[in-house]
């Protein structure tokens, strides 16, 4: 089946907007393509697919795992190695939830409270 749309970006709400977009700048290696204080462009090295971080001011941060909150989204992000990968996503700033569901991914909080998780290859 062919769709009448494609994805080209992800958008993230964030009270910090260029914080968030440098925590996913440096962990993704994707280039910051446009910047102001309300809204961060990054892009792929293929070009087609981005992601933008928007000002939030009123943000409030997900929990998980937590049927009453809203994930409000998540990323999955591919990584060769999961314990190099952590150990930059930590170092970024990011956090990792105690609860672990799986073997092949972990899930982890960027820095505005946002899950995502690094998964190995399928």
């Amino acid at each position: 089946m062919t769709g009448v749309a494609r994805i080209t970006a992800i958008v993230l709400e964030a009270a910090d907007p260029a914080k968030l977009a440098e925590f996913y700048r440096e962990l993704t290696g994707m280039t910051v393509t446009d910047k102001d204080d309300e809204w961060v462009t990054l892009a792929g090295p293929d070009g087609a697919t981005e992601l933008c971080v928007q000002r939030a001011p009123g943000h409030t941060a997900p929990t998980w795992p937590d049927p009453a909150s809203s994930m409000q989204y998540h990323l999955d992000l591919e990584v060769a190695d999961l314990d190099a990968a952590e150990e930059v996503a930590l170092r970024l700033g990011a956090t990792k939830f105690g609860h672990q569901p799986g073997k092949s991914f972990r899930v982890y909080a960027d820095p505005a409270g946002h899950p995502f998780c690094l998964c190995l290859p399928n």
